[in-house]
């Protein structure tokens, strides 16, 4: 596991997936490295995709670190890119009080297989931190627009990888999805201007580097 702040009060930190097999990685999919975010705006303590490693050792640094931001913020929400990505929201949300799951409502279906009682919301609804949902097409994926800090959370439509981001693979998409929407949607997060991009899978990156 490694944590950074890249930049004042947003951290991002990598850990292995649990679940990830060698096949997955294999004709663009993903990599066993993703990563997670935090930040704190607008007094809020928010957490996008977490994974808490499974390293007992890794884990109690988290731990320790997500405490402290906690005890100095309150218990935080948590804001899912795409219902793969619930991870270990779960865990973090019976540790603190308070705590909450936050699920695009049109992806209820998905979410209420894993997650009991989420907090739904919809596109242009108010989001902890002053965050902003936009749409992403695939499988009723949102990104996170942080206009605090003139960054982007993204789960799936976009992966990061040898320096590079890219667009999904077109096996990924589902009846009535289409490689075109994909685009459109890519195109849509690239309007911020000064936008980094928070890759869930493939760490921070450069809007110039996204391949589209």
């Amino acid at each position: 596991m490694d944590v950074h702040e890249i930049a004042p009060r947003l951290w991002h930190w990598t850990s292995p997936h649990p679940d990830w097999e060698p096949e997955d990685a294999r004709n663009g999919g993903w990599e066993e490295i993703v990563s997670s975010y935090a930040c704190v705006a607008t007094g809020s303590l928010v957490l996008f995709d977490p994974q808490i490693p499974a390293d007992e050792e890794d884990a109690a640094r988290l731990w320790e670190a997500l405490d402290r931001e906690v005890q100095h913020h309150g218990p935080p929400s948590i804001l899912i890119t795409i219902y793969w990505h619930v991870r270990s929201a779960l865990k973090i949300r019976d540790r603190y009080a308070g705590a909450s799951i936050w699920a695009y409502e049109p992806a209820g279906k998905w979410f209420d297989e894993q997650v009991s009682d989420p907090k739904a919301f919809n596109l242009g609804d108010s989001l902890p931190g002053g965050v902003e949902a936009l749409p992403m097409h695939h499988l009723q994926e949102v990104a996170y627009w942080l206009p605090s800090h003139k960054a982007t959370v993204l789960g799936d439509t976009v992966l990061g990888g040898d320096g590079r981001a890219r667009l999904c693979p077109a096996s990924w998409l589902r009846p009535g999805e289409s490689m075109d929407e994909v685009r459109l949607a890519a195109h849509r997060i690239l309007k911020f201007p000064e936008n980094r991009l928070l890759l869930t899978h493939g760490g921070p990156t450069e809007p110039s580097r996204l391949e589209v």
